[in-house]
Order: C-alpha cells, then structure tokens, then sequence
C-alpha cells in the first residue's frame, strides 16, 4: 500500500475584488489529503502471441508474394486452433532492399541482394491451456519470428470491485487516526477520485522455436498471475 499525505491549513481559498471568500473547508476544518493503493493479483484468463514469416526475393513484387503465401498458411494454422478472424491482427509489415557490405572497398557499391519482407500477426485466445499447443503450431506452419506470450484479463475493472472496499475501509482508519492524532474529534469525507494501473505481464523476448521436442511435447507456458492496481485519492475535513 503506497500512499501521500498532505495537510491544508485554514487559509482563504480564493480572493475577489472588493471582499475575500473563503471555502467551506477553511471555516469548518482543515483537509487531509492522501491516497490508498490495493493491487490484485489473479489468473489471467486471456493470453497473445504474435507470429510472422521473413521472405527474400530478387524482386519485391516477388518477395511480396512469396510473403503472402507464407502468411496465409499462418493464419490458417491458427484458425485451426479455434482462433477467431476477430482475433487475428497484422501487427507489422516491412519491405526493404538488402545489401552485402562486406568485403566491399571505398570505390565500391554495397552488392545488391534483393528484397526482403516481413509480416507478422497476433492472435489472442481465451484458452490460456492452448498457448503452448498454439505456439507450435505457428512455427510448424512455417513461422519464424515468434514473440509473447502477453497474459491479461478480458475486463480489468472487474478485477478491482474487491479492492475499491478494502481501499475505502483503510482510508477511513488511516483519516480516522490522523485526526486523532492532531487533536480533532472525527472527519468527514469531502471527495474521493479514482486512478487504476493494470501491470501485465512484460512480453517474452523474440525467440525461435522449434515446433516439438522428440517427445511430442507441446511447448510449456506457465501463465502465472497478472496485476491490476486501483489507486484512490481521498480528502477528509477534520472535525473538532
């Protein structure tokens, strides 16, 4: 739980021409100003993996063509894994010439190699169980740029409505025990505002993988659990 704190002395809260108002606060109390933290960790019960294919061609008409080919075959191998077309998103396209620099002098061009193009997409799936299985058959179809998974909820609101009870009840310990503790007799909630952070998880670093060991073993993924954190801003008027 990380919290700030701050006391408003009862100053006037604003000037105008002619006269001074002040607000209901500095005649009636002091304001305490602070806020409460509660994260909430949990299953995720959805999960990403981004795949694509690279391509090289003399041509980029030709390299683009042989990407698409390519990419289609990933695409299918995951709607064959019961991944939605809603589901499926290009994540990235990049055409560019390649060049051989080496042992090239000053008075020499790079030698021109072709084309090279790469795609990718993401698929997410509600079937944490099926990321491994997933994965595999990705690269079987001829992935080879392989990243994720990124795990994460379907409604992180949802996950919070415990927490926003257990922020409020230690809030009012917390102003309870500051006015004690500076003489007043009570206080009184003036406001609360509400900031939440959701903390997935960092995604997996880039890697090629090889679609099954000798065992036929799908590739393992361990979910874990996802953070969500609800952050509360109170102020409380100290009553005497």
């Amino acid at each position: 739980m990380a919290s700030g704190l701050a006391l408003m002395a009862a100053t006037p809260a604003l000037a105008q021409q002619g006269g001074s108002t002040v607000t209901a606060a500095t005649t009636q109390g002091p304001i305490l100003s602070f806020s409460v933290s509660e994260e909430v960790r949990s299953r995720p019960d959805q999960a990403t993996v981004g795949a694509g294919v690279t391509t090289t061609a003399p041509t980029a008409v030709e390299a683009m063509r042989q990407n698409a080919a390519a990419m289609d075959k990933l695409i299918a191998a995951a709607k064959a894994r019961g991944i939605k077309a809603e589901d499926i998103q290009t994540s990235g396209i990049n055409l560019s010439p390649q060049y051989d620099y080496n042992n090239r002098t000053d008075s020499q061009p790079p030698r021109f190699l072709g084309y090279q193009v790469s795609n990718s997409v993401r698929a997410t799936t509600s079937k944490i169980e099926d990321i491994g299985p997933l994965l595999d058959a990705l690269v079987a179809a001829g992935g080879t740029n392989v990243d994720g998974p990124w795990f994460g909820m379907k409604d992180p609101d949802a996950q919070l409505v415990g927490a926003r009870g257990t922020a409020i009840k230690a809030a009012e310990a917390k102003a309870q025990d500051y006015a004690r503790l500076a003489g007043f007799r009570g206080v009184e909630l003036v406001s609360i505002s509400e900031g939440s952070f959701g903390g997935p998880q960092p995604p997996m670093p880039m890697a090629r993988l090889q679609s099954m060991d000798a065992a036929g073993k799908a590739t393992p993924v361990e979910p874990g659990q996802v953070g969500n954190t609800l952050t509360l801003n109170f102020q409380y008027r100290l009553v005497r």
